[in-house]
């Protein structure tokens, strides 16, 4: 109990944290035509901010299942890389019944974290990390989504601008640290321009113009501007 403690202890200010983002997904969810039990369900069963806010889109658009499950694989693929280097910090007693449980719960916050700590992960305390980001995940979707059926239109979209501000938040301090986000990003932005406006391109879906434009700058960073791998002690 005293590693489960530990961990709900370290996750606190996860939690609280994505109290305010899912808060802000409950209501891009409600105002895509989501009931409040809906938008409830996907946090329940999805931990993956990026992902949700994708798929919220794609629905609202009516996209294909397609369209769902390849933007999807594109934004969670880290989510893989993760689980992978985290495996490798476990205990021994964490099985592969656990791993598959508790994979569910990976996110950036929580690897970061539980990478960070001294010597081995325990499936006690990975457990108990987990704890308050869910439920404040799920907790500020529900209160967003039952306000984003509440509050009066006016009200809900000048919330609703709180997903950009956030992403923002988000973009901004990496590019200030590599002049190479910076220019990943640049990119992005002039795809995403040209998926909206050239007239052959306009036709794409906007499920399908997101997947383009994350692989297309992705692909082109990767190329033009490649890490440099760091040289062993």
């Amino acid at each position: 109990m005293k590693q489960f403690i530990q961990g709900v202890k370290d996750g606190g200010a996860i939690g609280i944290g994505y109290l305010s983002v899912s808060f802000t997904f409950g209501l891009e969810a409600a105002s895509s035509g989501l009931l409040w039990w809906e938008a409830l369900l996907v946090s329940m069963m999805n931990l993956t901010s990026a992902g949700q806010f994708a798929g919220i889109t794609i629905m609202a658009a009516a996209g294909t299942y397609i369209e769902m499950a390849l933007s999807q694989f594109v934004i969670n693929l880290r989510y893989a890389l993760m689980s992978i280097s985290l495996s490798q910090k476990v205990s021994p007693e964490f099985g592969s019944g656990k791993k598959m449980l508790l994979g569910f719960a990976v996110t950036d916050e929580i690897f970061a974290v539980a990478m960070s700590r001294q010597g081995e992960v325990s499936s006690k305390y990975f457990a108990g990390l987990a704890v308050l980001p869910y439920l404040g995940w799920t907790s500020g979707t529900l209160a967003g989504a039952v306000c984003g059926n509440i509050l009066p239109d006016t009200v809900t979209d000048a919330l609703g601008l709180a997903i950009y501000g956030m992403f923002i938040a988000i973009i901004i301090p990496a590019m200030k640290k590599d002049s190479r986000i910076l220019k990943i990003t640049l990119l992005a932005v002039v795809f995403s321009f040209a998926m909206y406006y050239l007239p052959g391109l306009k036709m794409i879906s906007s499920g399908f113009a997101v997947i383009i434009c994350a692989v297309a700058a992705s692909v082109v960073g990767a190329v033009c501007f490649p890490m440099e791998e760091e040289e062993e002690a």
